[in-house]
């Protein structure tokens, strides 16, 4: 029993290496230059790095009411 399920349990590795094996790769450096290059190209929308106004920001301070 134990030999018929290890069989099954190497035939399932032998498939996912199977499968991994056919998979088409990106090198490292190509990449990297891709994700600066996005980054580059959408670093006008990042916030993070322009800010946000006062007015749009949704979690500025609230202003305490005077009247009290």
């Amino acid at each position: 029993m134990s030999g018929s399920s290890s069989i099954t349990a190497m035939k399932k590795v032998v498939q996912q290496l199977r499968l991994e094996a056919g998979l088409n790769r990106v090198k490292v450096s190509q990449a990297a230059e891709d994700l600066k290059q996005f980054c580059l190209q959408n670093a006008q929308h990042d916030p993070l790095l322009t800010g946000v106004s006062s007015s749009t920001n949704p979690f500025r301070p609230w202003k305490v009411c005077s009247f009290l």
